[in-house]
């Protein structure tokens, strides 16, 4: 076979197929309708740089972006050490025919590269020195520097070290979009019976009302360009109002703001968990909720319970599928995913960001 996973010879290529689809749409059905948009985007429009490219997840990911005509790859890391574990996992790639690679060490761009990061960031105790060291080496800033050059039109990045750390270079270079004022992070979880999607998860440490009201329009935003009508719920170990402690008190004022700035939003709060996944038990405890239908937005009081929350229920799922985390309130597309990220999620993460990036485009030329 000219390109697939395997270079082996593939005697029943229908069944070949149908494995590779139920792959790539093994997230469920929530992840069809931004694959469709995806592969609907013009090869030349999906420029999606991996940061990370000598990363052997990252090398069976873009095979199957490749195979689903999903994106135009770039890679950031060492030729040699590229072709080298492509040759040792066994995947039919080749540079330049099915990838462009990004030599740190060796690219015609690096003069101006480390002269725009250090002009960008010279009053934040960035030296000329430092900015040639930091282009060098940094990966997660040299995506950074060309998707911000228009290099690229979207940067996925973070299979090792920390989120934090991935999304300081972020900010530092790519910034808040316009209208945005923080970053925030969303999940989904894709269960049995339900998609749940949980923020926020890696970013805001205790956010005010007027933060957990802006994340919880942000992320509302975004589950619509996966077809999905936001229903949400803000939580609290308060029940409508069954404690005055600060954090019911935030919970209850977010949910007034978004009443004021968003009143079309199916949102209430504050309210427990399980009142926000069963409408019974809501009626029971408070027949006048305005949220209509089951929540399939959480939005929680802190980065503790959104991201304790989001790992217990996914790992009780059994096979910890999910989505995200989705990097909310960038000026451009950027995903930061986590080390423990699958060859599935960063495929999902590829084409979340293709459509990202042609609904900044559409935005843009609006």
């Amino acid at each position: 076979m000219d390109s697939g996973v395997a270079t082996k010879p593939i005697e029943d290529f229908d069944a070949y197929v149908s494995s590779l689809n139920g792959f790539v749409y093994q997230s469920g059905i929530v992840m069809k309708p931004v694959f469709s948009a995806a592969k609907a985007v013009p090869i030349e429009q999906k420029r999606v740089i991996y940061a990370e490219g000598e990363d052997e997840r990252v090398l069976h990911a873009v095979r199957v972006v490749l195979d689903e005509g999903l994106a135009r790859p770039i890679l950031i890391g060492r030729p040699e050490v590229i072709e080298m574990r492509i040759k040792k996992i066994g995947l039919n790639l080749v540079p330049e025919r099915d990838f462009d690679v990004v030599n740190p060490e060796s690219d015609p761009r690096y003069r101006e590269l480390w002269t725009e990061y250090y002009q960008l960031m010279s009053r934040d105790g960035v030296t000329p020195e430092l900015a040639k060291a930091k282009i060098r080496r940094d990966t997660t800033l040299i995506g950074a520097m060309l998707l911000r050059r228009g290099d690229a039109d979207a940067l996925v990045c973070g299979t090792f070290g920390s989120y934090d750390y991935h999304l300081k270079q972020v900010g530092d270079v790519i910034g808040l979009a316009p209208g945005a004022k923080q970053f925030a992070a969303m999940n989904l979880l894709l269960l049995t019976k339900r998609m749940l999607a949980i923020t926020d998860t890696y970013v805001n440490e205790n956010p005010s009302a007027e933060e957990v009201a802006e994340i919880a329009r942000m992320a509302a935003d975004e589950l619509r360009r996966f077809g999905i009508e936001p229903g949400v719920a803000l939580l609290s170990h308060s029940n409508f109002g069954s404690s005055t402690s600060a954090s019911a008190r935030k919970m209850r004022r977010a949910c007034e703001i978004l009443r004021e700035t968003a009143p079309d939003l199916n949102v209430d709060g504050e309210m427990h968990g399980d009142a926000a996944l069963s409408v019974e038990i809501r009626d029971k405890l408070h027949p006048e909720s305005r949220l209509r239908g089951e929540a399939n937005l959480l939005v929680m009081p802190n980065l503790d319970a959104a991201n304790i929350s989001f790992n217990l229920m996914k790992m009780a799922n059994g096979d910890g599928v999910s989505v995200g985390p989705i990097l909310l309130g960038a000026a451009k597309p950027v995903h930061i995913v986590t080390p423990s990220a699958t060859v599935r999620r960063l495929v999902n993460m590829t084409a979340l960001a293709v459509v990202d990036a042609q609904a900044s485009r559409a935005e843009q030329a609006g």
